[in-house]
């Protein structure tokens, strides 16, 4: 699958439109009735909870890929006791899409059952990266955990911790919180429940990643209860453990103390800095245009760790 130009937005015959920072959302109806939800990835990229104004051809779609193979992963592994939103992959499933449309979104959606998303971005981490290393040199905590004294830049944790953030709207940033502060917004029984599902699922991927000769730094997950459900029983939700949401680093290369060699957007971000330091940009909206060669070097990055992970080549 190749594309030489990149989707940076749909405009599909579909009721109820959102726009995230790199999927569009959509209610639909599948050939067979079923009330369902579309995610289309585009080649949006955000960094810095901005979205740039260009972005990798076909980046969408190895993300959908990636998380797709994930999402089988966890059903295979996990499924006694998680279930996950997915329904179909396939755009020839929704009803009231022309050929056209089912030839642009091939390999870009992930069709879902609908649910009520529970508000907080569920995030695990093994290691002691981004704003968790910048909160642990403040106070030797990340996100009201404690943590041990002397701990370097991407130090491995004595054991992976659970560390809760709210959602943030476009153009806003998540807040780090504490547990407590989650249980708070959305019952204790919930975040119980999402922080034991959050840790099973980082260790699965981290064990399985680890064979691979990558290392799984950090990830985030989202949470929802279907709509048409008996019980307040949460499902995966959204994409899963894709590098948009989740440090992939070369576990060759590993050394703590040190920025990692990443498969994921912290080459975006490095580049970022840069821009950031020399005064060109403010991590405001709007993002600046980016190169050609960063746009390159990121997608061969995302399509490095799907090869290694999966073990074949992108469909």
């Amino acid at each position: 699958m190749s594309f030489t130009t990149a989707l940076m937005n749909t405009d599909l015959p579909l009721p109820n439109k959102r726009e995230g920072k790199v999927r569009d959302v959509y209610d639909c109806t599948l050939n067979d009735g079923t009330e369902a939800l579309l995610l289309v990835a585009t080649d949006r990229l955000s960094a810095f909870d901005v979205v740039m104004p260009n972005g990798p051809a076909g980046k969408g779609a190895l993300l959908t890929q990636m998380s797709s193979f994930w999402f089988d992963e966890i059903t295979d592994k996990l499924g006694y006791k998680l279930q996950t939103h997915v329904l179909s992959t396939n755009p020839a499933d929704i009803a009231g899409l022309n050929d056209e449309d089912i030839a642009m979104l091939q390999g870009r959606v992930m069709i879902g059952r609908r649910t009520k998303v529970v508000p907080i971005e569920c995030v695990a981490r093994g290691y002691l990266a981004g704003s968790g290393w910048k909160e642990y040199q403040q106070n030797q905590q990340v996100c009201g955990v404690e943590l041990p004294a002397g701990l370097t830049q991407c130090a491995k944790l004595p054991e992976p911790i659970f560390t809760p953030a709210t959602k943030a709207e476009q153009g806003e940033h998540d807040e780090n919180i504490s547990f407590e502060r989650a249980c708070e917004l959305v019952g204790t029984l919930t975040m119980e429940t999402l922080r034991d599902l959050t840790l099973d699922i980082y260790g699965m991927a981290h064990d399985y990643a680890a064979e691979r000769g990558i290392i799984l730094a950090d990830t985030k997950f989202e949470f929802g209860v279907p709509l048409d459900a008996k019980d307040a029983t949460p499902i995966l939700i959204d994409e899963v453990l894709t590098p948009d949401s989740s440090r992939y680093w070369s576990a060759a290369n590993y050394e703590a103390g040190r920025d990692q060699d990443s498969y994921d957007k912290q080459y975006v971000r490095n580049y970022l800095e840069t821009l950031v330091s020399d005064g060109q940009w403010d991590k405001q909206a709007p993002g600046p245009v980016l190169p050609d060669e960063v746009l390159t070097n990121t997608t061969k990055k995302y399509q490095e760790a799907f090869e290694l992970l999966a073990g074949h080549p992108l469909h």
